[in-house]
């Protein structure tokens, strides 16, 4: 009986155990390698759009993550003063994209995942290194404190600073500064009531989001030169955004400073050439690292790992001929330019809604409002293009979902 394909994960982050468990359903024989101790991830929330959930569908997570959306009424776009500019609901992004809006905690979001892996598949505290990317008669060799592992597929879900990235691609420059930085807590807030929002300053954004659990989700980025950490980013928080309006008061009163995490943004400015070389493929930060401003991030691993684990014929992952390659450039062509466009519109997002320019500031905030007048909201039409994609192969396990998809054809 022929052995099943081996496959192994480098980074046990969303989209690296996303893509092992796709393809341990496949009946791939799948290591996922993680450098940290423990699976738990760095960060706070993560907000899944209908493209995601779809995604997550194919493995049957999607209705799971849709039971935990906590977004049921009126939310949108603020000025620090509280001014509405621009009006949404969950119903009207239900409508438009064919399904929920899910904020939830990243942990939460990796617990489900992991739980779909048999015990064993995730090595913690296991520090890879891709030896050899492989070719048709050969395959690829990752290198571990343990020893060295053979394998008929490496992934590459290392993140932003990807090293095998860097194996595979010498010649790319890597990340740049996006020229902002960002905080980011989730906190109980006892008696706070508002709507989810996105508050726009000048240089600064603020958004205050509730989840499932009753916690709140907050997040701020503000231009700055990078590596301008401090001792008490709580302190910084308040200086920065203590005057805006409610409820972001009550948000920085109930935070403590270890509660505030705070990053410098980069994102890959140069889109690089394929998303594989030899047996091994990139997705997520370590392929189309972007900036927050759309929220896809996170997102659009989800999809590349689906896509790639949907682009594998079944046995094409083994040495014997089969041509891996083959479907790895599928997967490239499937994957580059729809990210390479997300990655843009986030960066462009990111001049608007960061921008220091008064006049500019004026500008944009008149048209989001008159937008709004004339039909869904900006945040909403922001969304076209990327929340309704669906993944290259239904039916999908949510019935929502399937009966979506057969409107559709």
């Amino acid at each position: 009986m022929a052995q099943p394909a081996r496959a192994v994960v480098i980074g046990g982050g969303i989209g690296g155990l996303t893509v092992a468990v796709a393809l341990h359903r496949s009946g791939r024989q799948v290591t996922v390698l993680e450098r940290a101790r423990s699976l738990e991830p760095v960060g706070a929330a993560i907000s899944l759009a209908p493209n995601a959930l779809r995604a997550l569908d194919v493995i049957g997570l999607g209705d799971t993550i849709r039971d935990l959306a906590a977004w049921q009424g009126d939310g949108g776009l603020r000025t620090p003063s509280g001014r509405w500019l621009s009006r949404s609901s969950a119903a009207a992004a239900q409508r438009r994209f064919g399904g929920p809006l899910v904020l939830l905690h990243r942990a939460t979001l990796i617990d489900h995942l992991a739980a779909l892996l048999p015990d064993g598949t995730v090595r913690t505290a296991c520090e890879a290194t891709l030896a050899d990317p492989g070719d048709a008669r050969r395959p690829a060799r990752v290198t571990t404190p343990d020893g060295e592992l053979e394998a008929d597929l490496v992934v590459g879900a290392d993140g932003i600073d990807s090293a095998v990235r860097r194996t595979l691609f010498p010649e790319h420059p890597g990340p740049v500064y996006s020229g902002f930085t960002t905080w980011r807590v989730v906190i109980p807030v006892p008696g706070a009531r508002f709507a989810s929002h996105e508050t726009w300053g000048r240089g600064r954004i603020w958004g205050t989001h509730p989840l499932k659990d009753g916690r709140v989700y907050a997040y701020a980025a503000a231009v700055t030169p990078a590596g301008g950490r401090g001792p008490d980013e709580r302190a910084e928080l308040l200086r920065r955004y203590g005057d805006w309006h409610d409820p972001i008061p009550a948000v920085l009163a109930a935070a403590r400073p270890e509660d505030v995490l705070r990053h410098d943004v980069y994102h890959l400015a140069e889109p690089l050439p394929a998303y594989h070389r030899g047996r091994v493929a990139l997705l997520g930060d370590a392929a189309h690292a972007m900036p927050p401003t759309l929220g896809q991030g996170g997102n659009q691993a989800i999809e590349d790992a689906i896509v790639l684990a949907l682009s594998l014929a079944p046995g094409s992952a083994g040495t014997g001929g089969a041509p891996i390659a083959d479907d790895l450039a599928g997967y490239s062509a499937a994957r580059l330019p729809r990210t390479t466009a997300i990655a843009r519109q986030a960066v462009r997002v990111a001049r608007l809604n960061m921008t220091r320019n008064r006049a500019v500031m004026a500008v944009r905030n008149t048209a989001v409002a008159a937008l709004s007048l004339a039909g869904p909201a900006l945040v909403l039409r922001g969304f076209d293009g990327i929340a309704d994609w669906r993944p290259p192969r239904p039916p999908y396990a949510s019935v929502e979902a399937n009966e979506a998809d057969a409107g559709t054809r």
